[in-house]
């Protein structure tokens, strides 16, 4: 199984000294990854935790990129309807040239209608919108001139789409029947919420589909909190990591919550490498 870890692109623990200090501690861990999460326009009701600060996930994975030299850097997950489909490709193609190649793209329809609202992005539309942006995504990352693209929401005519790194890892976020569907058609992996008694089916089922449509059985990413306080809790997580692994998961996201600094950041993740990973 590989190793992610959520650093806090929101609340106090955003500062820029606090995310270089993290993102360091992570790669001297040894964690496959650093990951980020994707809100731009937290209603005021919605901002507990966060105190409505948020940075842009793209913005800070390319800021991190930049201060990193081994760790991949990705984002779990990032809201596609909010934004248009081509400057989005080519922000992902810019990060992952200057990145060699490090950059690992989760993607999902969203959530949160008030943010929406604020985008002026249809909610309503998510799915679709979610869909033919990633047909333009595969679109572009296939030729350096790629031709036109005639879609029912999203046109325009050929252009060069340089540079044109390998395309990112695409993770495909969400728990239902169109979620997977697009794990099958355009993903290297899924990242549901489902819990670890309820993901063994799914994942058994869609890897199944995966062999039939000859495509490669996908990455299975969760993202969890664990509690590392003391002796007790830390038996409680490992067995968690393995019920995990029974699951089916290939890839686990640490999920530290609003941990207050990046020395305690520091603490629980060294706690979580020699203690409870397996």
């Amino acid at each position: 199984m590989k190793y992610g870890i959520a650093i806090r692109n929101m609340g106090p623990q955003s500062s820029p000294a606090t995310i270089r200090a993290c993102a360091r501690l992570a790669e001297q861990a040894g964690f496959d990854a650093i990951f980020f999460s994707d809100h731009l326009c937290i209603p005021p009701d919605q901002t507990e935790g966060s105190g409505g600060r948020y940075l842009d996930a793209l913005a800070t994975v390319a800021y991190v990129a930049g201060i990193t030299d081994r760790i991949r850097i990705g984002i779990s997950v990032l809201v596609l309807p909010y934004r248009t489909a081509v400057v989005t490709a080519k922000q992902i193609a810019t990060i992952q040239e200057l990145s060699g190649e490090r950059m690992i793209l989760g993607v999902g329809v969203g959530w949160m209608k008030p943010e929406f609202d604020a985008l002026g992005a249809d909610v309503h539309q998510r799915g679709a919108v979610s869909d033919e942006t990633l047909d333009v995504f595969q679109h572009l990352f296939s030729a350096d001139v790629p031709g036109a693209f005639n879609g029912p929401l999203i046109q325009f005519p050929s252009f060069a789409f340089l540079p044109r790194p390998k395309r990112p890892p695409l993770w495909i976020g969400g728990n239902g029947a169109a979620a997977t569907r697009r794990v099958l058609k355009y993903g290297d992996g899924w990242h549901p919420m489902l819990p670890a008694d309820k993901l063994k089916a799914s994942v058994e089922d869609l890897k199944r589909r995966a062999r039939e449509s000859g495509k490669p059985e996908p990455e299975i990413i969760v993202r969890r909190g664990l509690r590392l306080d003391d002796r007790e809790k830390l038996a409680i997580a490992r067995d968690r990591l393995i019920a995990e692994q029974e699951a089916g998961a290939t890839y686990f996201i640490l999920d530290l919550g609003r941990y207050p600094d990046e020395k305690s950041f520091g603490n629980s993740i060294d706690t979580f490498m020699s203690k409870v990973k397996i």
